[in-house]
């Protein structure tokens, strides 16, 4: 996906094509820093989004500049599926629904990030705006018992974050897709709190939801030890 060529269009039609260029980027970001590192150059991102170096140098002064303003977008992203957590009626759903949300964004991938780059205001207040709502979504679960009584908000960012991870290339997009969805669901089992039984009767435990997509295939995960041709991928 590349930038669009710009046209006369309003200030607020500017705007909504510069987010859907930073969002581009921003993916871009999430892939090369979580394979490369927060070293990564800036280079390696405007490859993987498919955009001019100058493009991003006209819109960033800076390659410190244009990692804040993604570790904003994409904490931003996450304040937008707390809302909808929120929202919900029932607490655990909100709280399963904010998880599936987060880990599908990626949104804890510039992780690795921390500590390499100067953290603005701007930073530091959406951050703690996203860490209050983390909180008040696991209060929810925890008011009703649905979620583990030991369970924290730093748990479910910690978990969110180990989600937000990629396997290196070459892997099958599908294939990683499947994984992450069931091993999500197993995580996802293990946080929701079993349900006490009437008195007088032994605990049972409560019957598990089928796992999604299909087992991961040991041919795939085997295959990525596998020395490769010359000249593919690495």
């Amino acid at each position: 996906m590349t930038y669009r060529a710009r046209s006369p269009q309003s200030s607020h039609g500017r705007q909504a094509e510069a987010r859907r260029n930073d969002l581009v980027v921003l993916e871009a970001a999430r892939d090369v820093f979580t394979a490369q590192g927060a070293a990564a150059p800036v280079s390696a991102v405007a490859k993987r989004a498919g955009v001019g170096m100058g493009t991003l140098y006209r819109r960033y002064g800076s390659k410190t500049e244009l990692l804040q303003r993604l570790c904003v977008l994409a904490m931003q992203q996450a304040l937008a599926a707390a809302a909808e957590a929120l929202a919900a009626a029932d607490p655990w759903t909100g709280l399963a629904g904010y998880i599936r949300a987060c880990v599908g964004l990626r949104s804890g991938a510039l992780a690795s990030l921390a500590g390499q780059i100067e953290t603005t205001a701007e930073m530091r207040e959406t951050a703690r705006l996203s860490m209050a709502r983390a909180a008040e979504i696991v209060a929810r679960a925890h008011d009703t018992g649905s979620l583990r009584a030991d369970v924290t908000a730093m748990d479910i960012t910690w978990l969110i974050e180990q989600f937000s991870r990629r396997a290196p290339d070459p892997v099958d997009p599908d294939e990683e897709r499947n994984v992450r969805d069931r091993l999500l669901a197993i995580a996802l089992a293990g946080l929701q709190a079993g349900l006490l039984p009437p008195a007088g009767q032994v605990p049972q435990a409560p019957a598990a939801p089928p796992l999604p997509g299909r087992p991961p295939s040991p041919a795939v995960y085997t295959s990525r030890w596998s020395p490769r041709t010359p000249g593919t991928s690495q």
